[in-house]
């Protein structure tokens, strides 16, 4: 399972890094993990075929989160029109405004699109990828998402309202790798909580500069202790 950081920046695009997206490439099926950010774009950079998207995973609904998602069921509407994910979002509400959007600019073609409510649970599951949603309190409908993949465990947090208050339990499980946000809070704000988990490596995302700092500290400090961490940049590559 190969991770790939399309955007890493927090709220607003930064000079070298685009909002929040997160990429995940197995046996030649792709998924995304939020779409702040052109992911038409990032595939075609890559050579990656569009309807080898299978999933897409909104942790919520803010615009660093999905401003990438119109742009994309725009294309897949008209051109790519083979390519039929399911969307997991927090809100379905957000599935009228791009039907919406669609009309005004006037797309005559119209495609019935796999949506799907994120809830608690298992949200998504086709023998490759498995995905669980868990409530966050960053705002109203967020979540964190454990994604499973043979005996490799990744936990992508989302954005949180503290980690000491909502970091996503995803069980006694070794977590192969931990991808994490600092946009909110300091990141040696996670030192309290890490030590409850198995956790392999660590990976901060979704970081703004006035974090930067904590950012890396911790890291220093995680790869002190003898587990692996690392902050994200674009198109940085994670194998799992």
């Amino acid at each position: 399972m190969k991770i790939t950081f399309v955007g890493s920046s927090h709220g607003v695009p930064e000079a070298n890094r685009k909002c929040q997206s997160i990429m995940i490439t197995e046996k030649g099926n792709t998924y995304f993990v939020d779409m702040g950010t052109s992911a038409v774009d990032a595939l075609r950079k890559r050579n990656i075929e569009i309807d080898t998207v299978k999933g897409i995973f909104i942790s919520h609904m803010h615009g660093d989160h999905t401003n990438g998602l119109i742009q994309f069921i725009d294309l897949i509407t008209w051109y790519f029109k083979t390519t039929d994910p399911v969307v997991c979002l927090p809100d379905l509400e957000a599935a009228r405004v791009i039907d919406d959007w669609l009309t005004v600019t006037m797309n005559g073609n119209k495609k019935e699109i796999n949506y799907k409510k994120t809830e608690n649970g298992c949200v998504f599951d086709d023998g490759i990828l498995k995905v669980t949603a868990i409530a966050t309190e960053h705002c109203p409908n967020s979540y964190a998402y454990l994604i499973e993949c043979a005996d490799k465990r990744v936990l992508i947090t989302g954005d949180l309202r503290n980690p000491n208050i909502d970091f996503p339990d995803a069980g006694d499980q070794m977590i192969d790798l931990v991808i994490c946000e600092s946009a909110h809070f300091a990141a040696t704000e996670y030192e309290q909580v890490f030590p409850k988990y198995n956790i392999g490596k660590v990976c901060i995302t979704h970081y703004s500069d006035r974090f930067l700092g904590s950012v890396l500290e911790l890291v220093k400090r995680l790869n002190e202790k003898g587990i692996g961490a690392l902050r994200a940049s674009d198109d940085l590559e994670i194998e799992v």
